[in-house]
Formats: C-alpha cells, sequence, structure tokens
C-alpha cells in the first residue's frame, strides 16, 4: 500500500490544487458580480497548452521548471494527507523547508534564462517576498516544533488530534495569528500579488512561458496551493484522519484568504516587506518567547 501511495499522493494533490484553483476563479467572478469560467476551466486549460507549440530558451529554461515540479512533487510525500504520509518516516519539517525552497528556486532559474525584463523583475521580487515572510514563519514553525518537542509533522498532528488544535491552544494561538498573517504572502493573494502583477509586468517570472512550458507551471502552482494551504491545515488546524475533513478544512482556510484577496490592494514589494518584517515578525517573536517560557 505504501508503493501505492508514493503514486497516488502526488495525483491527489494535482487534483485538489487544480481544483482550488477554478474555484479560486469562479469564486472571484461571483464576489465581482460576474459569471466566471467553469470550474473546471484550468484543467481544460493545461490540456489545451499540452497541444499547442513551445519555444525554449536554452538548457536552464527547461530544466528549471522540471527540477521546481520535481520539487513540489517530492514534498506532497512527506505532508500528511488524511493518515497517508508516505515518506513520514524519512525527514521532519526541516526537510520539508528546504524543499520548499526549491520550487521559486527553479521557477526563478528557468525565467531568468529568458533574458525578458519583465520576467527579471518578477524574479526578484518573488526572492525579496520569500525574505520577507519566511522569516517570521520560521519563527511560527520553531514556536510548534518547541511546543511538541519534535519535528515531525506527522507527530505534530497526532498530538493535536488527541488534544486542541494549535492556533486555539495556549501559547500557540499568537503563532497561530502570526501564521495567519504570512499566509497571503505565501499564497502570492493580494495584498502580496506583487511578483506577477498582469498590469505592471505581464505576469513576471511567466510571461515567456506557452504551449507545455506554461501547462508545466500551471501544476507547479497548483501544487505549491495545496502545499502552503495543507501545511497550514497541519500545523495548526490538527490535520485530519479523514480525507474528506482535512480537504473540507483546506478549502474553509482558501475560501478565507480569497475574500482577502477579493477587497485588498496590491502593495509595492518595499510595501509588502516592510509590512512582513513589522507586524508578523514582531508576533511571531512574541509567541517563540512564549513557548520558550512556558514550555511543553
Amino acid at each position: 500500500m505504501r508503493i501505492v501511495w508514493l503514486f497516488l499522493s502526488p495525483l491527489i494533490a494535482l487534483v485538489a490544487g487544480v481544483l482550488l484553483l477554478g474555484l479560486s476563479r469562479k469564486i472571484m467572478a461571483r464576489i465581482h458580480w460576474r459569471y466566471g469560467p467553469p470550474l473546471l476551466q484550468p484543467v481544460i486549460d493545461i490540456i489545451r497548452l499540452f497541444s499547442q507549440r513551445s519555444a525554449s530558451h536554452g538548457i536552464l529554461f527547461d530544466l528549471g521548471i522540471v527540477v521546481s515540479l520535481a520539487g513540489s512533487l517530492i514534498i506532497t510525500l512527506f505532508l500528511p494527507f488524511g493518515n497517508i504520509a508516505p515518506l513520514s518516516g524519512s525527514g521532519g519539517m526541516l526537510v520539508i523547508l528546504y524543499m520548499m525552497l526549491i520550487g521559486p528556486l527553479g521557477i526563478a532559474l528557468s525565467g531568468g534564462e529568458s533574458g525578458n525584463p519583465n520576467a527579471s523583475i518578477g524574479i526578484s521580487r518573488n526572492l525579496m517576498l520569500a525574505i520577507g515572510y519566511e522569516v517570521p514563519l520560521l519563527m511560527v514553525l520553531l514556536a510548534v516544533m518547541t511546543r511538541y518537542g519534535t519535528i515531525s509533522i506527522v507527530e505534530i498532528v497526532r498530538v493535536q488530534q488527541a488534544s486542541t488544535w494549535s492556533i486555539a491552544s495556549w501559547p500557540l494561538v499568537v503563532s497561530g495569528l502570526a501564521y495567519l498573517l504570512v499566509m497571503p504572502a505565501m499564497l502570492g493573494f493580494r495584498p502580496f500579488e506583487v511578483v506577477q502583477a498582469p498590469q505592471e509586468i505581464s505576469s513576471g517570472p511567466m510571461v515567456e512561458y506557452g504551449g507545455s512550458y506554461l501547462a508545466l507551471v500551471s501544476i507547479q502552482h497548483a501544487l505549491s496551493l495545496y502545499i502552503t494551504i495543507s501545511l497550514f491545515v497541519n500545523l495548526m488546524l490538527g490535520g485530519s484522519g479523514n480525507i474528506v475533513i482535512f480537504l473540507f478544512k483546506m478549502l474553509v482556510v482558501f475560501v478565507l484568504f480569497l475574500f482577502v484577496n477579493a477587497v485588498f490592494p496590491r502593495f509595492r514589494i518595499e510595501q509588502a516587506v516592510r509590512y512582513l518584517w513589522r507586524w508578523p515578525t514582531l508576533i511571531g517573536l512574541i509567541g517563540l518567547v512564549l513557548v520558550a517560557l512556558v514550555g511543553r
């Protein structure tokens, strides 16, 4: 069964991520008083893109996408999905944190090879935004690992299921608040939609992608969306032993941040980094100190 789930887990993650992309278009359209595209529009787009011709800008342009996609696929094997985590015994939170860097770096290498100025601007914004949210995120994760005395995400989920969700337990409620404040930046939602910014830099790193390359980047985006929300659900909302409940929790979190995305304007990159290094970092530091003082 473990071998079977090694193949099924990335597939389920991809399907969930693609459906979330389709749902985001539908919900945003309804908020804006439009009908919106069908729920399966991302699937239709990906199939259509694979059938179109595409142009490469070099070996690094090709390999960057492959590396990025491979990193995301591997992460899905470490994240508990219900009671399923095929590589749960092969590492913990530290491995997940390292692997999460591969996706953005792969896209950065690939997009930078295109030589398009808009892609370069988007890549620089992406790296600056990552520096902004990784500091408070690291404080939150250190607080969680300190509180539960383990780096195993499976063990963290098990303890929450036996007691209380992290976001509702003292003193992790403070760290949970900091996590909520950085989630839009991790998802790339407004007010942190500075990396692609279609009205400014023509989708940034994605400006030179077309055909199968754009299809692969869309798949990478769907996986990244799943990974980000799944990590939050496992660390803060107790995960779930039931796949349906786990997906429902992901859906609630996703819709919550979609409403934030719908009503807020976009930050400039310096405003985004200033905000992330101010409030989430301060709250995350307070949460880490409280956990260190209270102990397990």
